[in-house]
């Protein structure tokens, strides 16, 4: 398959690899596939519509993973929820429900995060679930999964060290989260439980 990762900083950091560290990993774990980054730092979900025909369209991917809320719910960077619905709403249908893995943001460190709270993230995340539940796309509950750790603070740690750029603890627990969507798609396709079955050698 191919897949592109569509998104801002999360999504286009390195954090040490030696390409962006969120592709990188999904590329060593699922390596039959291939991971085209299409994030870019800073981005909101305005700025990314513009691109999103050459960066994601354009590409002509089987599945798409959409990840943003990091920058439209900060203070000096704000799209307010209403817009963000409608921009992710667009990206869902432009791409396809049964083509779309969309993943609610990360929480951050809010000693280390002036601009961004954890209760304003919570409320894009739960918009991004609303609209995964209403259109059927596919979803990972990133933001619940992260703040559900007791340690997710030190989770939060990468090479920045400001409490919303993770590094590789991080980019791990994200990476299998797709992975394991991916691998529950992989099941849904036709075909897959003869194939399955052949591989056992029972057909």
């Amino acid at each position: 398959m191919r897949i592109v990762c569509f998104g801002d900083s999360i999504t286009a950091r390195k954090e040490g690899y030696p390409s962006p560290a969120l592709t990188y990993t999904l590329g060593s774990k699922r390596k039959k596939d291939q991971f085209i980054n299409s994030g870019i730092s800073g981005n909101t979900t305005e700025q990314a519509r513009v691109r999103f025909g050459q960066d994601v369209l354009s590409k002509h991917p089987d599945i798409v993973t959409v990840l943003f809320g990091a920058n439209d719910s900060s203070v000096h960077k704000f799209v307010d929820l209403e817009t963000f619905e409608q921009n992710i709403r667009y990206f869902t249908k432009e791409v396809g429900p049964k083509k779309v893995i969309l993943i609610s943001p990360a929480p951050v460190d809010e000693a280390l995060q002036p601009n961004r709270s954890n209760e304003q993230l919570a409320k894009y995340a739960q918009v991004v679930k609303e609209i995964a539940d209403e259109t059927g796309s596919y979803f990972i509950d990133f933001f619940s999964f992260f703040y559900s750790k007791p340690n997710y603070k030190e989770l939060l740690v990468g090479e920045k060290n400001d409490g919303l750029h993770f590094g590789e603890a991080g980019y791990e627990i994200l990476s299998d989260l797709i992975v394991q969507k991916l691998s529950e798609i992989d099941e849904e396709k036709p075909g897959f439980f003869r194939r399955w079955l052949n591989r056992l050698g029972r057909h």
